[in-house]
């Protein structure tokens, strides 16, 4: 791995970075909710986050299986409040990773966000360890709908065959899909640089994917820093100032 490095300018962690990835055949981005924060949408644990939010339940608890199953129409106002943000914009972190990706620099984004910003951005390689919000499906019938039907009604929605629609999402208490663990940890496993951004590696099962990285260029790109993790670059500047320094 990388000796422990942590820049002390923006400009000296976008050049270290950039170095790295010049280093490298094989590039692959791990990423977090802090990725989407500079294009408006909250994370979880930050001063600001959902967590540090007051709510009749803890937000962890209001996006569980058993409180969807328990009280759907609680649920569904919270997350059309909380989790959707339909104006988002792709910031650029997300331009950047899929720029890399167009000249054949990075080979996939594995990302435990749901928002969809990097294929807006125009990633195509996109591993979504938590599911998307573009995707629901009817629990009754199977029928698939996108976002703006999730967005339209004060309660749970219903399709037309008078199911609800459930969000195509990984709640807690969920397991993650197999395929597409697999898909990430191929890809991690045979990377020869991870980046990783804007997470703390503090939700599992999906932070532990990164323990089965095997190369020897490793990077942190975390607002609060590595979590944990010293043995690569640690980047602590904002993730979208630092990406916009790039070069593909």
């Amino acid at each position: 791995m990388t000796s422990d490095l942590q820049p002390a300018s923006l400009d000296q962690a976008a050049r270290a970075l950039q170095d790295l990835i010049d280093a490298s055949q094989k590039v692959v981005f791990f990423g977090g909710a802090g990725v989407s924060t500079e294009s408006g949408i909250p994370d979880f644990r930050s001063q600001d986050g959902l967590y540090a939010q007051q709510y009749d339940f803890p937000p962890e608890v209001i996006l569980s299986r058993t409180f969807f199953e328990a009280r759907p129409d609680e649920f569904f106002r919270f997350y059309r409040d909380r989790v959707l943000h339909p104006a988002a914009q792709p910031n650029p972190a997300h331009l950047k990773l899929a720029e890399l990706e167009r000249a054949g620099r990075l080979s996939a984004v594995v990302t435990q966000n749901i928002d969809g910003l990097h294929q807006a951005a125009g990633s195509l390689n996109v591993i979504e360890l938590h599911g998307s919000v573009h995707r629901n499906h009817c629990r009754r019938c199977g029928r698939s709908c996108g976002l703006e039907r999730m967005m339209d009604g004060s309660s749970r929605p219903l399709c037309p065959c008078g199911g609800v629609i459930e969000p195509d999402v990984v709640l807690y208490e969920d397991p993650l899909d197999g395929p597409t663990v697999e898909a990430a940890l191929a890809a991690i496993r045979t990377a020869d640089c991870l980046i990783i951004g804007g997470t703390s590696l503090v939700v599992y099962p999906a932070a532990g994917l990164v323990d089965h990285f095997r190369g020897q260029r490793l990077a942190v790109v975390n607002r609060s820093g590595a979590g944990g993790r010293s043995d690569g670059l640690v980047v602590t500047w904002p993730i979208g100032q630092v990406f916009a320094r790039l070069r593909a």
